[in-house]
Formats: C-alpha cells, structure tokens, sequence
C-alpha cells in the first residue's frame, strides 16, 4: 500500500499511512515485550555475519553468526536454556523483530558453544544477504523521525538535466566564436583542440561510469573555461613576442614555453581543490569534484601536446605563415623559413 500512495503523490494520505504504521509498531513492540526478555546479548557481542550455501544441492541459504569472547558464553547458556522447548530466539534491530529462529533439541545439554552459529530456513541468496547486513549494521545510534515529505517529479529532474546539457552546449559554442574573432587563426586551432578535449573527457566519463549529475555538469562547464584559460595564456604569450620582433616559430615555441609554469600552477591548484571537495564532501559535491577534476587534467593535455602539436603543423605551410593571421595590425615581422 505504501508504493501505491507514493505513486499517486498523494503527501496527506502517505503521511497517515505512515502514522498507522508507527502506532502497529508500537503495538508489536508491546507484544514482543510480554514474549521475550532481554538477555545481555547485544550486536556489540556479534563480531561478523555473512551467509553460505545450506547444501550444494539445493538452492536455499545460510546466515552465519560469529560473537566474541562474552558473547559466545551468553548464547551459549541462552540456547541452553531454550533448546527443544519451541520457543523462539527473538533478534530485534531497533526494536523490530528481524528474525526468530528455533534452537534444536540436540544443544539442550550444552548449548550452541564455540561463538559460531548457523541460521537456517528457506532463505534465498537475497533474503539471506539481507539478514546478514542487518546483523552486521546493527541499530542506529539515534531514532530516525520524519520531518518532512517532499516529492519531485521525474518530469522536473529531467528537464533541469536537460537545460544543463543545453546550457554547456551554448557556452562550448559560444567559446569557440569568442576565440576565432579575436585570435584568428590559433582561435580555430584552439577551438579544435577544444572539440578533442570534449570527446576525450566524454570518453573518460563512460569509462569510468561516471553519472552527469546537475553539478557534474556545472564541473564540466567550469573545465571548458579551463580548457580556453590555458590556450589565451599560450596565445598572449606568442603575440608578446612578435610584437618583440621576433620570427613566428620563435614566438610560437616561447609561446608554449613561457606559458607553461602559470598553466601547471593554476591546474595543479585546481586539482587539489577537487581532491579535497572529493575526499570531505559527499554526495553531489563529489560528482562536481570529479567532473572538475578530470576536466582539469584532460584540459592541459591538450593545451600542452594537442595546441602544440596543430600549431607547429599550421605555420609549416607557408601561406599559413603570416603575422597578421597570429597578432592584427602587427607589420614588418620576420617570418623564419
């Protein structure tokens, strides 16, 4: 009934199913307090819980229970005292019974001893799985009450996504028109780098699995300006020294080389930044972080070795090779053959 209300987003009838459920837990805690006593034994006494196959020839399960020192004598002298009477051994984890297995007849003398013991029944793999994490998780430190119901429909979610995705497009295509107008050549060159650091870091994305959340997004955005960061400096740098009369290639080289130390700076400052939001924060913050940071790193690959690289193979062709294609209204620069 619980997943029907949640599908019909209806907040006042959840709420009042909720508050039914409260008040039949607090009748079957009442219950269960007339059927069991507590024992001593607690989860602190359980040091591990996992699960094995109950035969190799059947399908069903095992919980398999391990207890320290204290423990193991408090079950033992507990299944002691209820083998072969038909009563249960209650297990509650925030005071809901999780399961309640019977002890045989056959430990009536001595108990279940040695710390190990075996829950068995129809369990599935799942089902077992499941009993076992409970066990091992324990209770939790401080009772959970809801304060608030808030429900968001998938319609919203997905066109927050989409207005991200249509947002990073317009700002990639924005930054590419920006660096053609005002860099000329080395703008195209950059803006193609800029195309092969997107797919590369689209490729990282699905290699590592990686989930486009809404700050996931906003990281990647915030890297293409990083991106665009380290080819302004590069080009700067080579227009500062052909205005210093210098040959092109020579200003391209010092160009790149100048340039690097402030590009490794400020990319390195970044990247700590992200490993410190991804290794503190949580949640969505690790999502930007990540982004980010992977962003950052592709970003000087290809200013580095991509601008580079396109650079050096343009200006090998001598028509290409033209001052002013690299620095307007700059004349009377020698170009290297």
């Amino acid at each position: 009934k619980q997943a029907e209300l949640k599908k019909s987003e209806d907040a006042a009838a959840i709420t009042a199913n909720q508050a039914a459920l409260q008040e039949k837990q607090k009748q079957l805690t009442a219950l269960y307090d007339q059927l069991y006593e507590k024992t001593g034994l607690t989860g602190d006494n359980l040091t591990n819980a996992g699960t094995q196959p109950a035969s190799s020839v059947s399908n069903d399960w095992n919980v398999t229970l391990q207890f320290d020192g204290e423990g193991a004598k408090l079950f033992a002298d507990l299944t002691k005292s209820l083998a072969g009477t038909g009563r249960t051994l209650g297990i509650f984890l925030d005071n809901r019974l999780i399961s309640s297995p019977i002890v045989g007849v056959e430990h009536a003398q001595t108990g279940i001893t040695g710390g190990n013991a075996v829950i068995q029944g129809n369990f599935t793999a799942q089902s077992a799985n499941e009993l076992a994490i409970q066990l091992r998780g324990g209770s939790l430190p401080f009772p959970v009450e809801i304060v608030e119901n808030r429900t968001v429909g998938a319609t919203l979610g997905r066109d927050s996504i989409q207005s991200s995705i249509y947002a990073a497009i317009g700002g990639l295509l924005l930054v590419l028109i920006f660096m053609v107008v005002y860099y000329r050549l080395p703008g195209a060159i950059a803006d193609l780098a800029l195309i092969i650091y997107a797919i590369l870091t689209f490729a990282v994305f699905v290699l590592l699995g990686v989930t486009l959340t809404l700050p996931g997004i906003a990281g990647f955005i915030l890297s293409i300006g990083m991106a665009v960061d380290a080819n302004v400096l590069i080009f700067e740098r080579t227009r500062e020294e052909l205005r210093a009369g210098k040959s092109l290639y020579r200003s391209v080289e010092s160009g790149f080389y100048r340039a690097f130390s402030s590009i490794l700076d400020s990319n390195v400052t970044t990247v700590i930044a992200c490993l410190a939001l991804f290794f503190l924060g949580a949640g969505l913050v690790k999502g930007f972080a990540l982004t980010l940071g992977i962003g950052v790193v592709l970003s000087m690959f290809t200013a580095v070795t991509c601008s580079r690289t396109l650079m050096l193979y343009t200006i090998s062709f001598q028509g290409l090779r033209k001052p002013e294609y690299f620095c307007p209204n700059l004349k009377g620069t020698k170009v290297e053959a």
